[in-house]
């Protein structure tokens, strides 16, 4: 199983439109995955509702593929106090991942990406090395709220056959 999770706690962004177009995609592959919002999770202290989650959906995924966006150059503390609330070697000890950053600006939260991916790497998670910045995101959704750039399109499709060999 693999686990989508919108990195941020932000209200109707634009992470969780993309992540919800990933569950789309995967679903028309054939993927069995699931979206986890960090909206309206308490994750500064492990609780019951965290560790239900964990129960039913961390620990059972073998990938991850985390939307993040950036947040000062690097990711959401949201995303952050996750991890650090998480059973580390049930929930992401030898677990694969896939990265995606969004932003409004033009680098698609790289910076973030390459800390997310020291991050996954001290909890060892082996990390996919088609890491996709989506620059300028807000302008790449139709009326509908999908992504309609044929080009971000592309590369999200490549991004995620490689994933599923992976």
């Amino acid at each position: 199983m693999y686990t989508i999770i919108s990195g941020t706690n932000r209200l109707e962004s634009n992470t969780i439109k993309v992540a919800q177009q990933y569950l789309q995609l995967l679903d028309k592959k054939g993927i069995l995955s699931t979206l986890l919002s960090l909206v309206g999770l308490n994750v500064l202290e492990r609780n019951p509702v965290f560790e239900k989650i964990e129960r039913e959906l961390l620990i059972p995924s073998q990938k991850y593929i985390f939307i993040s966006p950036e947040y000062n150059g690097s990711i959401p503390g949201v995303l952050k106090c996750m991890f650090d609330i998480s059973d580390t070697k049930n929930v992401w000890w030898g677990k694969k991942a896939l990265l995606t950053g969004v932003s409004t600006g033009r680098a698609g939260n790289l910076r973030g990406m390459e800390h997310l991916t020291g991050i996954l790497h001290f909890m060892k998670v082996i990390v996919h090395p088609n890491k996709l910045p989506i620059s300028n995101v807000d302008k790449l959704f139709d009326e509908h709220g999908l992504i309609s750039d044929q080009n971000t399109l592309s590369a999200i499709d490549i991004q995620l056959e490689e994933f599923i060999g992976f």
